[in-house]
């Protein structure tokens, strides 16, 4: 089992560190081989994502990617800045279909913004396709309008637009992947205004035929992100498209107190993925030791479920960090004075991914 592990800038070193630690710690055997990508990248050889790296990610069963970004980048032309890297990696990888699994952990549900009994038990699944939609759709750029309310001025524009092999190939994995969970899948979309989306809704029914075990329901977007803070627990896996997906997963995020939590899959048609935490690089943070290693472990176990093949281990990990916020510990991203009980203390990002260990 090959994994390539890209740190990246800022917090990146800091918490991919804590989750090798973690796999190191499991009876597996991994090559894992580490390269530089984003900021460090640029630095070291002038791109973000380097030919060697890519290379790297191309012969690896999965990649376990920390974050990039860093504000003294930030005047680079657009193509060198390190956020390119990751789209890169997803156009190259053909990375399609992103799970984030919006999780609320029972030790943690003061941390949410909603009442605990709308978050206690909060598990859901969202799929976001990834690499279509208004996102890449052409033609697009500015030009002269033609037509319209104002003709004869400046106007920017994007196309939105689906084919139906990129709908059917998200609509089987989110099909499958509620086949191993409670069978319900909701689709969303904006059927009732956009082309695009009424296509998705019909593709989407169509390939559902060969699912009737499961159960499909549609749901406009409004509806759905308004539904993500009525009664979030009444949804369990959720496909979308990029955009909405994009939006609503940041919204699912939330409920759960704290984005340090939460981990990401992108995965292609091999089951190839790249695995990394929902939060950025965390510039102001780097290198003090207090950023929130979990999203990133438990990233690793979504990387031992989905390409590896190793559910077993997947399943001890996620355990074992149940077990060490039920011993009390927490990171400062997790932790609230006068929220917790006897025996809650702060750690670092070290304690934290050692706590891990022990608890293996």
């Amino acid at each position: 089992m090959k994994i390539a592990i890209l740190p990246g800038d800022g917090i990146g070193t800091e918490i991919i560190a804590e989750a090798v630690k973690v796999l190191k710690s499991l009876d597996l055997k991994f090559e894992m081989e580490t390269a530089d990508v984003g900021g460090a990248a640029y630095a070291a050889s002038g791109h973000p994502l380097p030919e060697a790296t890519l290379n790297l990610a191309k012969a690896s069963d999965a990649v376990l990617f920390g974050a990039v970004g860093d504000y003294k980048y930030d005047n680079l032309e657009r193509a060198l800045r390190p956020e390119q890297a990751i789209l890169g990696l997803r156009k190259a990888l053909g990375l399609f279909a992103n799970f984030r699994p919006a999780i609320c952990y029972e030790q943690l549900t003061h941390a949410s913004s909603l009442k605990p009994e709308l978050v206690a038990g909060l598990d859901i699944l969202i799929i976001r396709e990834l690499t279509g939609d208004i996102y890449f759709g052409q033609p697009r750029g500015r030009r002269t309008a033609a037509d319209g309310h104002f003709p004869g001025s400046d106007e920017a524009f994007d196309t939105m637009r689906y084919s139906r092999p990129e709908i059917e190939r998200i609509a089987h994995v989110a099909f499958q992947a509620a086949q191993k969970r409670s069978k319900r899948v909701l689709s969303v979309d904006k059927a009732n205004v956009l082309e695009t989306f009424q296509f998705w809704r019909d593709v989407v029914t169509d390939v559902h035929k060969e699912y009737p075990d499961v159960a499909l329901e549609h749901m406009y977007v409004d509806n759905a992100a308004m539904q993500l803070v009525k009664a979030p627990k009444n949804i369990d896996v959720l496909v979308t498209g990029n955009m909405f997906g994009d939006i609503l997963s940041d919204e699912a995020a939330m409920l759960t107190g704290s984005i340090g939590m939460l981990p990401s899959a992108s995965l292609n048609s091999k089951k190839q993925g790249l695995y990394e935490p929902s939060h950025g690089s965390a510039p102001d943070i780097a290198g003090k030791g207090i950023a929130n290693p979990l999203a990133t472990i438990l990233s690793a176990a979504m990387m031992l479920r989905y390409s590896l093949e190793q559910p077993e281990a997947a399943a001890r990990i996620e355990n074992a960090v149940k077990k060490v916020l039920a011993s009390g510990l927490r990171t400062s991203d997790i932790y609230s004075e006068g929220a917790h009980s006897a025996g809650t203390r702060k750690v670092g990002t070290a304690e934290m991914g050692d706590a891990v260990v022990a608890a293996l």
